[in-house]
C-alpha cells in the first residue's frame, strides 16, 4: 500500500495535525469493509445533520448509540437464540458496528428508529468564546512629533 508523506503540512501549519491523522488513517483503512449497514448522510441547513442507517430487523434494544471524543459509534447485535430457518434470507440482519468522525463542536441531539430506519440528528453549535468577532479600533486624536533628539512629544488636536 503506498502512503502519502504529511510532514510539509505539519511544517506549513499548526494544529493541523488531528486532519493529517485522520486523512492518514482513511487512506490506510482496510478496502474489504463491509457496507453494511447502508447509510445516508444528510445536510438538513446550515447547523443541522442527519445520518440514517437502514437497520431492518433491529429492534429499538438490539442497537447502541455511542459518542466518544468526536466519534460516533453505532453497533447493532441480535440477542442470543434468535436463530431462524429461512427458504430465502435477503434481508441482512447480522451484527455490525458503523463509525463516524465528527468534526469539532458537532453534537449528536437525537435518535430515533422508525420503519427499519435509524436517524440520528446531529447539530453544530460552535461555542460563542469560538465564534469571529469583530475588533473595533479606538479612535484618538493623538499625534506623535519628535523633535530631534529628545523622546516623542504628545500632542492632542
Amino acid at each position: 500500500m503506498n502512503s502519502i508523506d504529511l510532514s510539509p503540512l505539519y511544517r506549513n501549519s499548526i494544529g493541523f495535525d488531528r486532519f493529517a491523522s485522520l486523512l492518514d488513517s482513511a487512506l490506510s483503512s482496510d478496502t474489504s469493509a463491509t457496507g453494511y449497514p447502508p447509510y445516508n448522510i444528510e445536510v438538513l441547513d446550515d447547523n443541522r445533520y442527519a445520518i440514517t442507517l437502514a437497520v431492518a430487523g433491529f429492534k429499538q434494544n438490539e442497537l447502541d448509540i455511542k459518542v466518544e471524543k468526536n466519534l460516533l459509534t453505532v453497533r447493532g447485535s441480535n440477542p442470543p437464540g434468535t436463530e431462524r430457518k429461512y427458504l430465502y434470507h435477503g434481508i441482512a440482519d447480522r451484527a455490525f458496528e458503523r463509525k463516524f468522525n465528527l468534526a469539532d463542536y458537532i453534537e449528536v441531539t437525537d435518535a430515533e428508529l422508525v420503519n427499519g430506519l435509524l436517524t440520528i440528528s446531529l447539530v453544530k453549535e460552535v461555542p460563542d468564546v469560538m465564534k469571529p468577532k469583530t475588533i473595533t479600533m479606538n479612535r484618538t486624536n493623538r499625534v506623535l512629533e519628535h523633535n530631534g533628539d529628545e523622546n516623542a512629544v504628545e500632542n492632542n488636536v
